[in-house]
């Protein structure tokens, strides 16, 4: 298991971030606050607050979640 933080500000950085994480095997969760929606549903996405920065959470092996963080670089907030 994995965690990052990331912001979604766009709509396309939401529909590309959706589409990285529904080419992996592994399952994705994203928390935000305490709601925890499948990382791979557009819409449970849509319906969270993201002017915020969002917690990901990779539930696979670490290539996975490496291999993941790769496709989604450009929205991950540096620790």
């Amino acid at each position: 298991m994995k965690k990052l933080t990331v912001k979604l500000s766009t709509i396309d950085d939401v529909k590309n971030f959706v589409s990285a994480a529904n080419m992996q095997f592994s399952d994705i969760d994203v928390v935000s606050g305490r709601y925890v929606i499948d990382a791979k549903s557009i819409l449970g996405l849509f319906s969270l607050d993201l002017s915020k920065p969002i917690e990901v959470i990779i539930y696979g092996t670490e290539h996975d979640a490496e291999k993941f963080q790769e496709l989604i670089k450009d929205v991950v907030v540096p620790q």
